[in-house]
């Protein structure tokens, strides 16, 4: 009897631990109007886009997942509407241990998409809706070189050319700062890997000197420490 008891106990605390939600992320949402369709949630794995979970939507938007999480990491709801298009469809989300409400429609499924309950995410948001501001600015100078009189003009040319070089450089510089100005949130590391990996060690080696503790220790924290060891091992 006391040995059954036991059991109960063992698999009473391993139970309440998996439920742990400082452990665990909950997905939760409704993308309005959309009647049937399969939703996806997805990560990046082993550089690799693998599917967490699934579910079929029938008859309404609502969806609910759950998923074992340490540490912040960048995820994405993908809805298939099985209309051979696979353009937004996806929404890019910085999920976090708690829970995840999102809010959208199915025909502006990724672009009218409202996060809520990732402080991580905010970040995100706050970082694009700058950097969004420096892309509309190369395209507008892309779509001026394009000006067949431009084109004519070598002068005129090697001012777009001179001014695209110092636009992209600004956005470079942006995504720099942004890393080491918020040192104490997981988006320093994730900008740092897929924003500027490419700067010099020393800017990236800055960054990751700064982190906090607890964002060294997360996933990107993790991975920015491993790339910056291979890039040493290599001699840069």
């Amino acid at each position: 009897m006391k040995y059954l008891v036991c059991l109960a106990l063992v698999a009473s605390t391993i139970l309440s631990c998996s439920k742990d939600p400082n452990n665990s992320m909950t997905v939760t949402g409704t993308v309005k109007g959309l009647k049937k369709g399969v939703l996806y949630l997805q990560r990046i794995q082993d550089s690799s886009l693998v599917v967490v979970d699934s579910l079929e939507i029938q008859g309404d938007g609502n969806f609910h997942f759950e998923t074992p999480l340490e540490s912040p990491e960048v995820f994405y709801l993908y809805l298939n509407k099985n209309d051979q298009n696979d353009l937004n469809d996806r929404i890019t989300f910085f999920g976090e241990p708690g829970t995840i409400t999102i809010q959208t429609s199915w025909n502006s499924f990724d672009t009218q998409a409202a996060i809520e309950g990732s402080a991580t995410q905010k970040k995100l948001e706050e970082y694009r809706k700058v950097m969004s501001r420096y892309n509309t600015q190369n395209l507008e100078i892309i779509r001026a070189a394009y000006d067949p009189e431009v084109q004519k003009d070598s002068m005129a040319m090697d001012s777009i050319e001179k001014l695209s070089n110092r636009n992209i450089l600004r956005g470079y510089l942006y995504a720099l700062n942004f890393a080491l100005n918020n040192s104490g949130s997981y988006i320093a590391p994730y900008i740092a890997l897929t924003e500027v990996a490419d700067a010099n060690i020393k800017y990236l080696d800055s960054i990751y000197s700064a982190l906090s503790p607890e964002v060294a220790a997360s996933k990107y924290g993790k991975d920015l420490a491993t790339y910056l060891g291979e890039r040493k091992a290599a001699g840069e």
